[in-house]
């Protein structure tokens, strides 16, 4: 049985996407191991998953407790630039970084895994290393343009270097949407990625009342419904400050970030709580449920950088599956999906006024929300990970030498 390791730069307690891909080459037949960070006191080192994917975690540094940066989300808050800090930090994050990545490529030598796949490229050089040691091949998942993206501007011209100078080397790439391949394959002179959308799986998911009853909402107005990460760039601020446009309506954000706090006294200063309700993060299993008991998606994304440009994003894959009509900012990817299954109206980016009309059709004709969410259940029939899963069994299949390759297409 070939084995893979996969390595991550969380604690691999909400990351859908790697849990997916773990999961389907699990399915296939390979032995998965995940190697993720490690927080004493939240995770365990060592677990086995449902389905028999291993994880083993590496501590995040020798002095972990230092740092300050930490999300609600269970993801580990290192996406902070490091020149905003002073520069005995900045030695000690770059120290404690440096330990972590070593610590994580012994493990992964040590595993002897047939292929190493590296998700992000700050788990590229470490995935690339660990497999120079034990003779592994290398499959890099490049899940956003690192070079163009928010909260890395200290760091894009390195990871430009980096990605330019290992993925003409590793032995398969994958990206998440039609774009980003089309970026990478010209940024870097190498054949197109392959194309993993940030699909969720294909679940039945009954509409319901469960944040109505979380939260005592006692009108029977339409639910408006932004999940995901509560960070800069998403018009996450320009939603909140147009909720008085759109009455009728409740606002609910579920989702962890450091806009959380900003976000909530934002509310409260406009006097808008009665309206505006805020769910921490949910665990996977739990979150299709959540969705479907909204009644509108939004996606209100900025042109914050050339990674938002190019972006579909899980969120909008998920509102889809859960029966809900969407509003979205009118960017190429986007487009494409509300378009071909005309599952919702698209806005300009930036455009406060068009956002909160857009919502206010939506929010008054029950007749145009129940016919966009019909197609949107019947979108979701093809837009699921199961779609596009062989996709993933296919490319390992390429990459593992004839020998290895023991696996074929389901």
């Amino acid at each position: 049985m070939s084995r893979i390791a996969m390595i991550v730069w969380n604690e691999f307690r909400n990351d859908a996407r790697v849990l997916k891909e773990a999961q389907t080459l699990q399915g296939a037949g390979y032995d998965v191991t995940v190697f993720a960070l490690h927080t004493p006191g939240v995770t365990l080192e060592h677990e086995i998953l449902e389905g028999g994917i291993k994880v083993s975690r590496v501590a995040r540094s020798p002095f972990w407790k230092l740092r300050k940066a930490k999300t609600s989300s269970g993801q580990v808050g290192g996406n902070a630039s490091i020149g905003r800090l002073s520069p005995a930090r900045q030695v000690l994050r770059i120290a404690a970084r440096m330990w972590t990545h070593g610590v994580l490529a012994a493990r992964i030598a040590m595993y002897r895994a047939d292929v190493v796949h590296a998700h992000d490229v700050n788990t590229l050089p470490t995935a690339w290393f660990a497999a120079k040691i034990s003779g592994a091949r290398v499959i890099y998942d490049a899940h956003e343009i690192s070079t163009s993206r928010e909260g890395y501007d200290s760091f894009r011209r390195l990871v430009g270097v980096v990605e330019k100078l290992l993925m003409p080397r590793v032995q398969g790439t994958i990206t998440t949407t039609d774009a980003r391949a089309k970026f990478f394959s010209r940024a870097y002179g190498i054949s197109r990625p392959v194309v993993l959308q940030n699909r969720p799986r294909l679940t039945f998911t009954q509409s319901s009342q469960r944040i109505r009853e979380q939260l005592g909402l006692t009108e029977t107005w339409p639910i408006i419904l932004y999940q995901g990460g509560l960070q800069q760039g998403r018009g996450l601020e320009r939603l909140v400050r147009l909720v008085a446009r759109v009455p009728e309506a409740y606002f609910v954000f579920i989702g962890g970030g450091r806009l959380t706090q900003p976000l909530i006294s934002l509310s409260q200063e406009l006097a808008l709580t009665d309206r505006v309700h805020f769910i921490p993060t949910v665990s996977l299993a739990d979150l299709p449920d959540y969705t479907a008991s909204a009644d509108i998606g939004v996606q209100p994304i900025e042109n914050t950088c050339l990674n938002h440009f190019t972006t579909d994003s899980n969120k909008l894959f998920e509102y889809l599956i859960a029966g809900l009509p969407v509003v979205a900012t009118d960017f190429p990817e986007i487009r494409r999906i509300v378009r071909a299954h005309d599952v919702g109206l698209l806005v300009r980016e930036g455009d406060d006024q068009m956002l909160a009309d857009a919502l206010k059709v939506l929010v008054r004709d029950s007749n145009l929300r129940l016919r966009l969410a019909n197609n949107a259940r019947s979108a979701s029939m093809s837009l699921n990970w199961e779609d596009q899963q062989a996709l993933l069994i296919d490319l390992y299949n390429r990459v593992l030498p004839a020998e290895s390759a023991r696996v074929v297409t389901r």
